[in-house]
């Protein structure tokens, strides 16, 4: 059986964003003040298409966070924010000074925790030492359905690619 491991990760967060934007525009939808803040204390600017809906008329940045996220909880969990905001962290400019790690915003990643846990793909856990979120059988069984399409598209161009090779030489 395919996962998500087997997958591209940006291949895969691509798909996952649009089949979130597609499927759950209602519950999984930026705030409104996601269209002026940066994704984290790293970052100079904003990100460059805005939040909700791209030039494309596809998904905007929000909802490729929150499919990257989904995909880090279901490959690391039961994760935290905390272990998120460190997977999301960034070298910050200090002008002449080294630069320094910092961690990503904990509001951005626990709002679209909160927003996947509302769809029902997440939930969380709090059993002994394995505290955190962790990914529903709905959403395993989401992300391991369109980990298997993506493989089965990349197998079939590779399998018409080796035939074009074969009959060209």
């Amino acid at each position: 059986m395919v996962s998500v491991r087997d997958v591209n990760g940006q291949i895969f967060v691509e798909r996952l964003a649009k089949y979130l934007f597609e499927n759950y525009k209602d519950i999984i939808k930026p705030p409104s003040w996601a269209f002026f803040i940066k994704t984290g204390p790293d970052k100079e600017r904003n990100p460059d298409f805005p939040a909700d809906v791209d030039y494309n008329g596809g998904p905007g940045w929000w909802y490729y966070r929150a499919a990257s996220i989904l995909r880090k909880v279901y490959l690391y969990g039961p994760i935290g924010v905390s272990r998120l905001r460190r997977k999301y962290s960034g070298l910050r400019k200090r002008g002449m000074e080294p630069g320094k790690v910092v961690k990503g915003y904990g509001k951005l990643i626990r709002e679209i925790l909160h927003q996947l846990e509302n769809a029902g793909l997440v939930m969380k856990v709090n059993e002994g030492k394995k505290k955190g979120r962790v990914v529903t059988n709905n959403g395993r069984s989401l992300l391991d359905k369109l980990a298997n399409e993506i493989y089965k598209e990349l197998n079939n161009e590779n399998k018409n690619l080796i035939d074009y090779i074969k009959s060209v030489s």
